[in-house]
């Protein structure tokens, strides 16, 4: 199973992301996002066996149990792998990256013993919007820039799931295939 673990967007961006594509449209061509696939990804684990997805939910489910639900801010626009190259869309975020970053260290350090390579690139919290075939770069950057320090909006992170990703045509397919909720702090 080609498979990546992560959670889903709620659709507090999607109005952002429809007027960034209008906006764009007359200078960038690539592959958009749908709503339901907009995602953040803590660690793509490429094609994995049985056995291995069970270490993965084993471990999710640990770290869930030990983590509480937070907020987190969408802001800004990026690109990968950098301005003169650009070949993702993606927006970041401001307030709740660094537990962000924490729930990703915790899951690769914790998939790493249970036999799963870890990516060698650092993590960066952000959420792909769009896949770019070809683009005014210069256009781009003034879009990027106009949207610097805007808020794309906020949500509750309170979920982890591995997510299975299947390759079509007509896109990837993602599938749910467990999730785990963080616990709720006592008052």
């Amino acid at each position: 199973m080609r498979a990546f673990v992560g959670f889903f967007t709620t659709r507090t961006i999607y109005d952002h992301v429809e007027r960034l594509k209008e906006e764009s449209a007359s200078f960038l061509r690539g592959k958009w996002i749908e709503p339901q696939n907009l995602h953040m990804t803590f660690q793509f684990l490429g094609d994995i066996n049985q056995k291995q997805a069970l270490s993965v939910l084993q471990n999710l489910q640990r770290i869930a149990e030990s983590t509480s639900p937070f907020r987190v801010q969408y802001m800004s626009l990026g690109v990968f792998p950098d301005r003169r190259r650009p070949r993702i869309l993606w927006i970041g975020v401001a307030k709740g990256d660094n537990r962000l970053k924490r729930i990703a260290t915790d899951v690769a350090r914790m998939n790493k013993i249970a036999g799963i390579r870890v990516d060698s690139k650092p993590f960066h919290p952000h959420v792909t919007i769009c896949r770019i075939k070809e683009t005014d770069k210069r256009k781009l950057s003034n879009v990027m820039n106009k949207y610097k320090g805007f808020s794309f909006g906020e949500e509750t992170v309170d979920r982890i799931a591995l997510i299975s990703s299947s390759l079509t045509s007509i896109g990837p397919i993602y599938t749910v295939v467990e999730e785990f909720f963080f616990k709720e702090e006592s008052p």
